[in-house]
Protein backbone atom coordinates (compact mmCIF):
# COMPACT_ATOMS: atom_id res chain seq x y z
CA UNK A 1 0.00 0.00 0.00
CA UNK A 2 1.14 3.43 -0.70
CA UNK A 3 2.61 5.68 2.25
CA UNK A 4 0.04 8.56 1.06
CA UNK A 5 -3.05 9.13 -0.41
CA UNK A 6 -4.43 12.47 -1.96
CA UNK A 7 -8.33 13.60 -1.90
CA UNK A 8 -8.65 17.01 -3.97
CA UNK A 9 -12.32 16.88 -4.85
CA UNK A 10 -15.65 16.54 -3.00
CA UNK A 11 -18.01 13.03 -3.32
CA UNK A 12 -21.00 13.38 -5.65
CA UNK A 13 -24.42 12.46 -4.55
CA UNK A 14 -25.28 8.56 -4.40
CA UNK A 15 -27.99 6.12 -3.04
CA UNK A 16 -26.47 3.00 -2.57
CA UNK A 17 -26.85 0.03 -0.21
CA UNK A 18 -23.31 -0.97 1.49
CA UNK A 19 -22.51 -4.04 3.75
CA UNK A 20 -19.86 -3.86 6.74
CA UNK A 21 -17.37 -5.87 7.92
CA UNK A 22 -17.54 -8.23 11.00
CA UNK A 23 -17.93 -6.13 14.57
CA UNK A 24 -14.69 -5.92 15.78
CA UNK A 25 -15.70 -6.22 19.63
CA UNK A 26 -17.22 -9.28 18.99
CA UNK A 27 -14.73 -10.78 16.81
CA UNK A 28 -12.21 -10.54 19.33
CA UNK A 29 -14.39 -11.53 21.81
CA UNK A 30 -15.97 -15.05 19.95
CA UNK A 31 -12.47 -16.16 19.67
CA UNK A 32 -11.17 -15.66 22.47
CA UNK A 33 -14.68 -17.61 24.23
CA UNK A 34 -14.25 -20.01 21.54
CA UNK A 35 -10.41 -21.12 22.77
CA UNK A 36 -12.57 -21.69 26.36
CA UNK A 37 -14.80 -23.75 25.14
CA UNK A 38 -15.12 -27.60 25.12
CA UNK A 39 -15.37 -28.25 21.05
CA UNK A 40 -15.66 -26.53 17.53
CA UNK A 41 -16.75 -23.24 17.37
CA UNK A 42 -17.52 -21.51 14.06
CA UNK A 43 -18.04 -18.15 12.93
CA UNK A 44 -19.32 -16.22 9.54
CA UNK A 45 -18.02 -12.69 8.71
CA UNK A 46 -15.53 -12.77 10.94
CA UNK A 47 -13.95 -9.32 10.88
CA UNK A 48 -10.31 -10.08 8.45
CA UNK A 49 -8.76 -7.03 9.85
CA UNK A 50 -5.14 -7.22 12.08
CA UNK A 51 -6.49 -7.11 15.80
CA UNK A 52 -8.39 -10.22 14.85
CA UNK A 53 -5.76 -11.56 12.65
CA UNK A 54 -3.16 -11.33 15.56
CA UNK A 55 -5.89 -12.32 18.08
CA UNK A 56 -5.91 -15.53 16.26
CA UNK A 57 -2.09 -15.84 15.78
CA UNK A 58 -1.95 -15.24 19.60
CA UNK A 59 -4.34 -18.16 20.35
CA UNK A 60 -2.28 -20.36 17.99
CA UNK A 61 1.09 -19.63 20.08
CA UNK A 62 -0.93 -20.55 22.87
CA UNK A 63 -1.67 -24.29 21.09
CA UNK A 64 -5.27 -23.82 19.92
CA UNK A 65 -6.06 -25.48 16.66
CA UNK A 66 -7.49 -22.95 14.06
CA UNK A 67 -8.98 -22.92 11.06
CA UNK A 68 -9.71 -20.03 9.28
CA UNK A 69 -11.43 -20.16 5.43
CA UNK A 70 -12.56 -17.88 2.86
CA UNK A 71 -16.14 -17.94 4.06
CA UNK A 72 -15.83 -18.76 8.12
CA UNK A 73 -13.20 -19.74 10.92
CA UNK A 74 -13.19 -22.86 12.62
CA UNK A 75 -11.37 -22.46 16.62
CA UNK A 76 -10.84 -26.02 18.15
CA UNK A 77 -11.43 -25.37 22.01
CA UNK A 78 -9.90 -27.05 24.45
CA UNK A 79 -11.84 -26.09 27.64
CA UNK A 80 -11.09 -23.95 30.04
CA UNK A 81 -6.95 -23.04 31.09
CA UNK A 82 -6.12 -25.83 28.82
CA UNK A 83 -3.41 -23.66 26.90
CA UNK A 84 -0.64 -25.52 25.79
CA UNK A 85 2.81 -23.51 24.61
CA UNK A 86 6.66 -23.44 24.97
CA UNK A 87 7.98 -22.10 27.63
CA UNK A 88 8.86 -17.92 27.46
CA UNK A 89 6.61 -17.28 24.45
CA UNK A 90 5.56 -13.92 23.41
CA UNK A 91 2.60 -12.98 22.02
CA UNK A 92 2.11 -9.85 20.00
CA UNK A 93 -1.23 -7.59 20.57
CA UNK A 94 -0.26 -5.60 17.76
CA UNK A 95 -2.79 -1.87 18.14
CA UNK A 96 -5.32 -3.77 19.84
CA UNK A 97 -6.02 -3.11 23.10
CA UNK A 98 -8.90 -5.31 22.98
CA UNK A 99 -6.45 -8.50 22.29
CA UNK A 100 -3.89 -7.25 24.61
CA UNK A 101 -6.22 -6.39 27.75
CA UNK A 102 -8.78 -9.02 27.45
CA UNK A 103 -5.77 -11.90 26.41
CA UNK A 104 -4.15 -11.33 30.06
CA UNK A 105 -7.65 -12.09 31.82
CA UNK A 106 -7.47 -15.46 30.28
CA UNK A 107 -3.68 -15.91 31.51
CA UNK A 108 -4.28 -15.72 35.18
CA UNK A 109 -3.70 -19.42 35.13
CA UNK A 110 -0.77 -19.77 32.97
CA UNK A 111 1.74 -21.53 34.81
CA UNK A 112 4.74 -20.42 32.61
CA UNK A 113 6.40 -16.74 31.79
CA UNK A 114 4.60 -15.49 28.94
CA UNK A 115 5.57 -11.77 27.23
CA UNK A 116 3.15 -9.80 25.31
CA UNK A 117 4.39 -7.30 23.24
CA UNK A 118 2.36 -4.31 20.95
CA UNK A 119 3.00 -1.85 18.54
CA UNK A 120 4.77 1.92 18.98
CA UNK A 121 1.00 3.07 19.83
CA UNK A 122 -0.40 -0.31 21.82
CA UNK A 123 3.15 0.36 24.20
CA UNK A 124 1.97 3.76 24.58
CA UNK A 125 -1.09 2.98 26.47
CA UNK A 126 -1.72 2.43 30.19
CA UNK A 127 -1.78 -1.37 31.02
CA UNK A 128 -1.72 -1.54 34.62
CA UNK A 129 -5.59 -0.37 34.55
CA UNK A 130 -5.65 -4.87 33.89
CA UNK A 131 -2.84 -5.54 35.59
CA UNK A 132 -3.62 -4.43 39.07
CA UNK A 133 -7.68 -6.07 39.21
CA UNK A 134 -5.37 -9.14 37.66
CA UNK A 135 -2.59 -9.44 40.03
CA UNK A 136 -5.54 -9.84 42.89
CA UNK A 137 -6.39 -12.73 41.58
CA UNK A 138 -2.57 -14.04 42.12
CA UNK A 139 -0.90 -13.46 39.07
CA UNK A 140 2.36 -11.80 38.96
CA UNK A 141 3.41 -8.83 36.46
CA UNK A 142 6.50 -7.51 35.17
CA UNK A 143 5.94 -4.01 33.14
CA UNK A 144 7.10 -1.38 31.58
CA UNK A 145 6.06 1.29 34.20
CA UNK A 146 2.72 -0.09 33.66
CA UNK A 147 2.88 -0.41 29.86
CA UNK A 148 4.53 -3.03 27.26
CA UNK A 149 5.87 -4.99 27.59
CA UNK A 150 4.68 -6.93 29.84
CA UNK A 151 5.40 -10.81 31.49
CA UNK A 152 2.38 -12.37 33.33
CA UNK A 153 3.08 -15.52 35.30
CA UNK A 154 -0.13 -16.92 36.30
CA UNK A 155 -0.68 -19.12 39.57
CA UNK A 156 -1.81 -22.32 40.46
CA UNK A 157 -4.67 -20.97 43.13
CA UNK A 158 -6.72 -17.84 41.70
CA UNK A 159 -9.12 -16.17 43.92
CA UNK A 160 -12.25 -14.88 43.38
CA UNK A 161 -12.32 -10.76 44.19
CA UNK A 162 -14.16 -7.16 44.16
CA UNK A 163 -13.29 -4.63 41.59
CA UNK A 164 -14.71 -1.48 41.05
CA UNK A 165 -14.43 -0.25 37.39
CA UNK A 166 -14.43 3.18 37.63
CA UNK A 167 -13.53 4.68 33.88
CA UNK A 168 -16.57 3.08 31.71
CA UNK A 169 -13.81 1.03 30.10
CA UNK A 170 -15.22 -2.53 28.47
CA UNK A 171 -11.77 -3.62 27.90
CA UNK A 172 -11.19 -3.60 31.51
CA UNK A 173 -14.34 -5.36 32.75
CA UNK A 174 -14.34 -7.94 30.27
CA UNK A 175 -10.45 -8.62 31.36
CA UNK A 176 -11.66 -9.40 34.89
CA UNK A 177 -14.69 -11.33 33.58
CA UNK A 178 -12.29 -13.48 31.44
CA UNK A 179 -9.91 -13.52 34.89
CA UNK A 180 -13.09 -15.08 36.78
CA UNK A 181 -14.14 -18.29 34.24
CA UNK A 182 -10.76 -19.41 34.88
CA UNK A 183 -11.43 -18.77 39.00
CA UNK A 184 -13.11 -20.86 41.27
CA UNK A 185 -15.93 -19.11 43.61
CA UNK A 186 -17.13 -16.13 43.09
CA UNK A 187 -15.73 -12.64 41.68
CA UNK A 188 -18.33 -9.27 42.16
CA UNK A 189 -17.84 -6.55 39.72
CA UNK A 190 -18.94 -3.04 40.23
CA UNK A 191 -18.27 -1.31 36.90
CA UNK A 192 -19.25 1.73 35.43
CA UNK A 193 -21.58 1.45 32.56
CA UNK A 194 -19.96 0.59 29.03
CA UNK A 195 -20.32 -1.54 26.23
CA UNK A 196 -21.83 -5.41 27.38
CA UNK A 197 -20.77 -7.46 24.38
CA UNK A 198 -19.15 -9.75 26.97
CA UNK A 199 -22.03 -9.89 29.39
CA UNK A 200 -24.91 -11.18 26.37
CA UNK A 201 -22.20 -14.02 24.78
CA UNK A 202 -21.80 -15.17 28.53
CA UNK A 203 -25.29 -14.92 29.26
CA UNK A 204 -26.04 -16.95 25.67
CA UNK A 205 -23.46 -19.64 26.63
CA UNK A 206 -25.36 -19.89 29.84
CA UNK A 207 -22.56 -19.19 31.71
CA UNK A 208 -23.25 -18.03 35.38
CA UNK A 209 -23.52 -14.64 35.70
CA UNK A 210 -25.71 -12.87 37.13
CA UNK A 211 -25.97 -8.71 36.58
CA UNK A 212 -27.75 -6.23 38.72
CA UNK A 213 -28.51 -2.88 36.77
CA UNK A 214 -28.20 0.40 38.81
CA UNK A 215 -28.65 4.14 37.49
CA UNK A 216 -24.60 4.51 37.14
CA UNK A 217 -23.23 1.29 37.30
CA UNK A 218 -24.03 -2.51 36.90
CA UNK A 219 -23.35 -5.18 39.53
CA UNK A 220 -21.81 -8.42 37.94
CA UNK A 221 -21.29 -11.58 39.63
CA UNK A 222 -19.54 -14.37 38.06
CA UNK A 223 -19.31 -18.05 39.65
CA UNK A 224 -15.93 -19.54 37.39
CA UNK A 225 -14.37 -22.88 36.48
CA UNK A 226 -17.89 -23.71 34.55
CA UNK A 227 -17.86 -25.96 31.57
CA UNK A 228 -18.48 -23.81 28.25
CA UNK A 229 -19.97 -24.86 25.22
CA UNK A 230 -19.19 -23.99 21.59
CA UNK A 231 -20.47 -20.82 19.83
CA UNK A 232 -21.41 -20.71 16.17
CA UNK A 233 -22.07 -17.07 15.79
CA UNK A 234 -22.61 -14.95 12.46
CA UNK A 235 -21.06 -12.09 13.21
CA UNK A 236 -22.84 -8.46 13.19
CA UNK A 237 -21.92 -5.66 10.89
CA UNK A 238 -20.01 -2.81 13.03
CA UNK A 239 -21.89 0.35 13.69
CA UNK A 240 -18.55 1.94 14.75
CA UNK A 241 -16.88 1.51 11.33
CA UNK A 242 -20.13 2.55 9.41
CA UNK A 243 -20.48 5.36 11.88
CA UNK A 244 -18.32 6.91 9.02
CA UNK A 245 -20.04 6.30 6.16
CA UNK A 246 -23.44 7.61 8.69
CA UNK A 247 -21.57 10.90 8.59
CA UNK A 248 -20.69 11.09 5.37
CA UNK A 249 -23.99 10.63 4.49
CA UNK A 250 -25.51 13.17 6.17
CA UNK A 251 -22.62 16.25 5.34
CA UNK A 252 -23.03 15.01 1.30
CA UNK A 253 -25.28 16.21 -0.77
CA UNK A 254 -27.90 14.82 -2.08
CA UNK A 255 -27.28 11.40 -0.49
CA UNK A 256 -28.96 8.08 1.03
CA UNK A 257 -27.47 4.80 1.99
CA UNK A 258 -28.75 1.67 3.12
CA UNK A 259 -26.39 0.05 5.51
CA UNK A 260 -27.18 -3.47 6.10
CA UNK A 261 -27.20 -5.98 9.28
CA UNK A 262 -25.66 -3.59 11.83
CA UNK A 263 -25.14 -4.01 15.36
CA UNK A 264 -27.28 -1.94 17.58
CA UNK A 265 -26.55 -2.95 20.67
CA UNK A 266 -27.95 -0.05 23.58
CA UNK A 267 -24.27 0.13 24.89
CA UNK A 268 -22.65 1.15 21.33
CA UNK A 269 -25.81 3.18 20.18
CA UNK A 270 -24.34 6.63 21.59
CA UNK A 271 -24.21 7.78 18.25
CA UNK A 272 -27.74 7.39 16.97
CA UNK A 273 -28.45 9.46 20.57
CA UNK A 274 -26.24 12.60 20.12
CA UNK A 275 -27.31 12.25 16.07
CA UNK A 276 -30.86 12.72 17.05
CA UNK A 277 -30.14 15.37 19.73
CA UNK A 278 -28.53 16.98 16.59
CA UNK A 279 -31.66 16.81 14.28
CA UNK A 280 -30.31 14.01 12.86
CA UNK A 281 -32.96 10.90 12.70
CA UNK A 282 -31.54 7.83 11.55
CA UNK A 283 -34.31 5.14 10.37
CA UNK A 284 -34.24 1.40 11.91
CA UNK A 285 -35.51 -1.30 9.43
CA UNK A 286 -35.87 -5.37 9.83
CA UNK A 287 -35.18 -4.83 13.49
CA UNK A 288 -34.35 -8.17 15.06
CA UNK A 289 -32.38 -10.02 18.21
CA UNK A 290 -29.70 -12.02 17.05
CA UNK A 291 -28.08 -14.42 20.24
CA UNK A 292 -28.91 -11.10 22.30
CA UNK A 293 -27.41 -8.54 20.09
CA UNK A 294 -29.89 -6.19 18.57
CA UNK A 295 -29.77 -6.18 14.95
CA UNK A 296 -31.11 -3.43 12.26
CA UNK A 297 -30.52 -2.01 8.58
CA UNK A 298 -29.53 1.93 9.01
CA UNK A 299 -31.48 4.21 6.49
CA UNK A 300 -29.29 7.54 6.58
CA UNK A 301 -30.39 10.68 4.39
CA UNK A 302 -28.43 13.86 3.87
CA UNK A 303 -29.50 17.26 5.97
CA UNK A 304 -28.41 20.57 5.32
CA UNK A 305 -29.35 21.85 8.73
CA UNK A 306 -27.32 20.32 11.98
CA UNK A 307 -28.33 21.36 15.76
CA UNK A 308 -25.52 21.78 17.58
CA UNK A 309 -25.48 19.89 20.83
CA UNK A 310 -24.19 19.91 24.76
CA UNK A 311 -23.23 16.50 24.70
CA UNK A 312 -24.64 14.83 27.85
CA UNK A 313 -21.71 12.64 29.61
CA UNK A 314 -23.54 10.19 30.09
CA UNK A 315 -23.17 9.38 26.21
CA UNK A 316 -19.49 9.47 26.28
CA UNK A 317 -19.49 5.07 26.85
CA UNK A 318 -22.06 4.61 24.52
CA UNK A 319 -20.08 6.49 21.72
CA UNK A 320 -16.42 6.50 22.86
CA UNK A 321 -14.94 5.32 19.28
CA UNK A 322 -17.57 7.48 17.40
CA UNK A 323 -16.49 11.15 18.73
CA UNK A 324 -13.88 11.73 15.88
CA UNK A 325 -16.39 11.79 13.47
CA UNK A 326 -19.01 13.30 15.72
CA UNK A 327 -16.99 16.28 15.69
CA UNK A 328 -17.05 16.69 12.19
CA UNK A 329 -20.78 17.18 12.13
CA UNK A 330 -20.21 19.94 14.94
CA UNK A 331 -17.91 21.44 12.26
CA UNK A 332 -21.07 22.13 10.57
CA UNK A 333 -23.38 22.59 12.92
CA UNK A 334 -24.76 26.25 13.37
CA UNK A 335 -23.53 27.33 16.92
CA UNK A 336 -21.54 26.03 19.70
CA UNK A 337 -21.23 22.13 20.27
CA UNK A 338 -19.94 21.44 23.78
CA UNK A 339 -18.01 18.01 24.89
CA UNK A 340 -16.66 17.08 28.21
CA UNK A 341 -15.48 14.19 30.57
CA UNK A 342 -13.66 12.73 27.21
CA UNK A 343 -10.23 11.96 28.59
CA UNK A 344 -10.78 8.35 28.09
CA UNK A 345 -10.65 9.74 23.95
CA UNK A 346 -6.89 10.03 24.71
CA UNK A 347 -6.23 6.72 26.27
CA UNK A 348 -6.94 5.35 22.61
CA UNK A 349 -4.47 4.50 19.81
CA UNK A 350 -3.54 8.15 20.06
CA UNK A 351 -4.36 10.75 22.00
CA UNK A 352 -7.78 11.06 20.10
CA UNK A 353 -9.45 13.75 22.05
CA UNK A 354 -6.07 16.00 21.10
CA UNK A 355 -6.43 14.74 17.53
CA UNK A 356 -10.12 15.85 17.15
CA UNK A 357 -9.28 19.57 17.73
CA UNK A 358 -5.68 19.19 15.99
CA UNK A 359 -7.83 18.59 12.33
CA UNK A 360 -10.47 20.43 12.99
CA UNK A 361 -8.17 23.47 13.55
CA UNK A 362 -6.37 22.27 10.38
CA UNK A 363 -9.87 22.85 8.89
CA UNK A 364 -10.12 26.15 10.12
CA UNK A 365 -13.09 25.57 12.69
CA UNK A 366 -11.94 26.99 15.99
CA UNK A 367 -12.04 24.78 19.27
CA UNK A 368 -11.44 25.40 22.86
CA UNK A 369 -9.33 22.18 24.41
CA UNK A 370 -8.67 20.96 27.64
CA UNK A 371 -7.62 17.74 28.53
CA UNK A 372 -10.87 16.23 29.00
CA UNK A 373 -13.46 18.34 26.99
CA UNK A 374 -13.49 20.39 23.48
CA UNK A 375 -15.80 22.98 22.26
CA UNK A 376 -16.38 23.45 18.61
CA UNK A 377 -17.29 26.83 17.20
CA UNK A 378 -19.31 25.41 14.14
CA UNK A 379 -19.61 26.62 10.52
CA UNK A 380 -22.39 25.67 8.58
CA UNK A 381 -20.74 27.22 5.48
CA UNK A 382 -17.25 25.90 5.70
CA UNK A 383 -15.84 25.24 2.23
CA UNK A 384 -12.18 24.31 2.77
CA UNK A 385 -9.64 25.55 -0.30
CA UNK A 386 -6.40 25.37 1.37
CA UNK A 387 -3.92 21.86 1.60
CA UNK A 388 -4.16 20.06 4.88
CA UNK A 389 -1.50 17.23 5.77
CA UNK A 390 -2.35 14.64 8.37
CA UNK A 391 0.64 12.73 9.13
CA UNK A 392 2.52 11.53 12.66
CA UNK A 393 -0.45 10.19 14.36
CA UNK A 394 0.49 6.86 16.15
CA UNK A 395 -1.40 5.25 12.92
CA UNK A 396 -4.34 5.51 14.65
CA UNK A 397 -7.11 4.00 11.95
CA UNK A 398 -9.94 6.40 13.15
CA UNK A 399 -7.90 9.70 12.68
CA UNK A 400 -7.11 8.70 8.97
CA UNK A 401 -10.74 7.30 8.05
CA UNK A 402 -11.60 10.99 9.94
CA UNK A 403 -9.51 12.64 7.69
CA UNK A 404 -11.10 10.77 4.89
CA UNK A 405 -14.57 11.84 5.68
CA UNK A 406 -13.84 15.36 6.32
CA UNK A 407 -11.65 15.88 2.54
CA UNK A 408 -14.93 14.33 0.85
CA UNK A 409 -17.67 16.95 2.22
CA UNK A 410 -16.02 19.81 3.25
CA UNK A 411 -13.54 19.99 0.27
CA UNK A 412 -9.75 21.46 -0.05
CA UNK A 413 -6.13 19.63 -1.30
CA UNK A 414 -5.97 17.11 1.81
CA UNK A 415 -2.53 14.36 1.69
CA UNK A 416 -3.14 11.42 4.13
CA UNK A 417 -0.36 9.48 5.56
CA UNK A 418 0.10 5.85 6.49
CA UNK A 419 -3.44 4.71 5.13
CA UNK A 420 -2.03 1.26 6.03
CA UNK A 421 -3.37 2.04 9.03
CA UNK A 422 -7.27 0.72 8.59
CA UNK A 423 -5.40 -2.69 8.52
CA UNK A 424 -6.41 -2.59 12.51
CA UNK A 425 -9.50 -2.64 11.55
CA UNK A 426 -11.29 -1.95 8.55
CA UNK A 427 -8.98 -3.00 5.61
CA UNK A 428 -11.49 -2.14 2.73
CA UNK A 429 -12.76 1.02 3.97
CA UNK A 430 -11.54 2.78 1.03
CA UNK A 431 -12.74 0.48 -1.68
CA UNK A 432 -15.87 0.92 0.12
CA UNK A 433 -15.40 4.66 0.03
CA UNK A 434 -14.30 4.60 -3.93
CA UNK A 435 -18.02 2.54 -4.29
CA UNK A 436 -19.75 5.29 -3.38
CA UNK A 437 -17.88 7.57 -6.02
CA UNK A 438 -15.06 8.56 -4.09
CA UNK A 439 -12.14 10.09 -5.71
CA UNK A 440 -8.81 8.88 -4.42
CA UNK A 441 -5.35 9.28 -5.94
Amino acid sequence: MKTTIDIHKKINSFSRNLKIEGDKSLSIRWALLASQANGISKSENLLRSDDVLNTLNCLKKLGIKINLKKNYCEIHGQGLNKFKYKKKISLDAGNSGTLGRLLLGLLVHSKNNIKMIGDESLSKRDFSRVTEPLSLFGANFKTNAGKLPITIKGTDKPKPIKYFEKNGSAQCKSSVMLAALNTPGKTIIKAKKSRNHTELLFKYLKLPIRIIKKENYDLITIIGKKYIRPLNYKIPSDISSSAFFIILTILSKDSKLTIQNININPTRTGILKILNMMGIKIKLKNVKKYKGEKIADLLIKSQTKIKPINCPTKFNSLAIDEFLIIFLLAAKANGISTFKKLSELNQKESPRLVWGSKILNKMGIKTVLTKNSIKIFGNPLLNIKKKIVIKNYLKDHRVFMTSVIASLVFGGKWKIYDPDSINSSFPTFLEKIKELGAQIK
